[in-house]
């Protein structure tokens, strides 16, 4: 118990202290618990044998993969098959081949290769999907390709594991009694495996002919998806009648769990029977309920395995061949690159989505510290290449969050250039111009179209424009911060602006300029927030539209009509704020200093209490006279 509770200390404390301060400088949650991981092991020698807690944390992968299934319906994933097949089978096999051919050039025997081969060509599930979810970019073209090719990956491990034994090059050895060495017999090279818990683990397919465990398999597999259809709605009705959160907990890890063991009996991923039972569960009411109850687990299992991996690294292997091992390491990666942004292109990738496709799977995973041992248990691997081998795939691993932070180098690099790109030659003018062409432009601009007013339609995103052309609305690609852009779409003779950017600096900027060239313009401007609302104040806009205050308002509205307020007396109370919060922004407005923070502006918040117990006053007022004109 004393070890146990040390461990659990030190682990914690590890990740409370390193993860935070990584995310604070920006590297992210990965980057925090590998260094956690470097100091407690290495560093400080806190830690010492990792790999049970590796196998342990693990399970966060299994974990993680069930929630993924869970945000994917059978439609969607049918949607993907392609990827799956295609661009995840070509990385597997075009990988392999090529880090095979590059250990035959380093004088290995081609079967030791090709077992290296398919080892380094596995990526970082755990890594890549708890990366692209931190980012939000799971949802990305590249992001959805990188999945693709994990859940391929995962698949194809069970293949692996069954051609590994075939591509032994060096005889078992036994020692006699004398201290000689001879050729270990296939009795005691059997039980030698069952020693080590391999010989004696639970199968549901061992001894049974080829066809035979593939029914069985199959049985499986229908079996989790039948009671995923047809039985999680009848357990959690059981389990809701407890009225006990906990019981909630309970039965989302028996799920897990028990699909996990199923997964072990019959051969396959436990990851991928997970993912399959998620995708099938991804229809049910529960879904939400089984996310909030394994969220917690999934990010600590996540965060030990990673801490793992920075606390397994081999120090003293590291500082004999330091060159080596390193050199190999990026060797690795840039083989694995340059397969990877291959496809992309060929695949069709934009240049945001290669790049993160091509530097986000650039590494080693964490099933090459499983094939890598089950190797060199069969003799595939000489001990030797074995301890390079994991020290390999543990170095890729650390780098990956680093290629991440180049990715988002490069998307910044991107960004700056699409917007200093040529712009569109504008060819018309209209009496509204409307900058930025968003959620909040599309809106307006539809309206005004519909009235029978013509606009000219300005953004620096050459997607929304190219997408506004095909659903038949036009606009022109370039930077509406240009003052010969504005000039050209007819500045000098409009009569209303719309500055609706995303970037509030830059329709601040714009705001100015525009009163600064036109004094008699009208201009309406999109507000992020309070503060921007008193900059565009001071930059001259007539019009100012917060982005959530008009929808919080009318949500406002329905709680009172919910709560005892009529319709009418609802409607008069948004009316009465809606009135009073334009005045108060206006007084407020006069003491904003954007040198001085609100929460340290003395007067600003003096004000701003007073302000807020007259609206007070003007609702009880609005609704009192409401009141006496109903009773008259």
């Amino acid at each position: 118990m004393y070890e146990f509770l040390f461990q659990a200390s030190v682990f914690l404390a590890a990740a409370v202290i390193a993860v935070p301060i990584a995310a604070r400088l920006g590297l992210g949650s990965v980057l925090g618990y590998l260094l956690a991981g470097i100091v407690i092991g290495p560093g400080l020698g806190l830690v010492a044998n990792t790999d049970d807690l590796r196998h342990f944390g693990e399970f966060g992968v299994v974990l993680m993969l069930f929630l993924i299934g869970l945000e994917l319906e059978p439609r969607a994933l049918w949607d993907m098959r392609h990827r799956l097949i295609g661009l995840g089978g070509l990385q597997i096999v075009l990988t392999t081949t090529a880090i095979m051919l590059g250990a035959i050039a380093m004088d290995l025997a081609w079967q030791t290769s090709l077992a290296v081969g398919m080892t380094l060509a596995l990526s970082s599930t755990a890594i890549v999907l708890q990366t692209l979810s931190e980012k939000g970019l799971m949802q990305t073209n590249g992001g959805r390709s990188a999945f693709s090719v994990l859940l391929t990956q995962d698949i194809a491990v069970i293949p692996m594991l069954i051609a590994l034994p075939l591509l032994a090059v060096m005889p078992s050895v036994a020692i006699n009694p004398d201290g000689s060495i001879r050729r270990a017999t296939d009795a005691e090279h059997a039980t030698e495996h069952a020693g080590d818990g391999h010989g004696a683990a639970m199968s549901l397919v061992d001894g049974l002919e080829g066809w035979q465990a593939a029914l069985v398999t199959l049985g499986i597999i229908a079996v989790i998806i039948l009671a995923g259809i047809y039985g999680a709605r009848p357990l959690f009705r059981f389990i809701h009648s407890a009225r006990l959160q906990e019981m909630y907990t309970a039965v989302a890890l028996l799920i897990v769990i028990g699909i996990a063991f199923l997964m072990t009996l019959i051969g396959l991923s436990p990851a991928l029977g997970t993912f399959l039972a998620g995708v099938v569960l991804a229809n049910s009411e529960f879904r939400h309920e089984l996310e909030s109850s394994i969220e917690p687990f999934k990010g600590l299992l996540l965060g030990l395995f990673f801490i793992t991996v920075g606390a397994g690294i081999d120090v003293e292997r590291l500082a004999a061949e330091p060159f080596l091992v390193v050199g190999l390491a990026v060797a690795v990666i840039f083989i694995k690159g340059a397969v990877l942004y291959g496809l992309g292109r060929a695949f069709g990738l934009g240049r945001r989505g290669l790049w993160l496709f091509t530097l986000g799977l650039a590494q080693a995973g964490e099933f090459g510290f499983v094939l890598v041992s089950f190797a060199l248990q069969l003799n595939v691997f000489p001990e030797p290449l074995a301890d390079r081998l994991l020290l390999v795939v543990a170095l890729s691993m650390m780098i990956t969050p680093l290629l991440f932070l180049l990715f988002d180098h490069l998307a910044r690099k991107f960004q700056e250039n699409a917007e200093t790109a040529e712009a569109d030659e504008i060819d018309e003018e209209g009496p509204v111009i409307i900058a930025g062409i968003g959620r909040f432009g599309q809106v307006v601009n539809r309206l005004v179209q519909s009235s029978g007013y013509r606009t000219v339609v300005l953004d620096h995103d050459m997607q929304t424009i190219q997408l506004m052309r095909r659903f038949g609305f036009k606009g022109f690609f370039g930077d509406p911060t240009r003052p010969e852009l504005l000039h050209a779409a007819g500045l000098g003779s409009a009569r209303v602006l719309v500055a609706a950017l995303d970037d509030h600096k830059a329709t601040t900027k714009l705001v100015a300029y525009a009163r600064r060239i036109r004094p008699d313009l009208h201009i309406v401007a999109r507000a992020r927030d309070r503060n921007h609302v008193y900059a565009l104040y001071q930059a001259g806009a007539d019009d100012i539209v917060r982005e959530m205050f008009d929808s919080s308002l009318r949500a406002g509205r329905y709680v009172l009509e919910n709560i005892g307020m009529s319709e009418y007396e609802a409607a008069i109370a948004e009316e009465t704020f809606y009135h009073h919060d334009r005045h108060t922004v206006r007084e407020l407005a006069k003491l904003w200093n954007p040198a001085v923070p609100a929460s340290e502006n003395e007067p600003y918040i003096a004000r701003a209490k007073e302000l807020e117990k007259e609206l007070e006053t003007a609702l009880f007022t609005a609704l009192d006279e409401r009141g006496k004109k109903d009773v008259a």
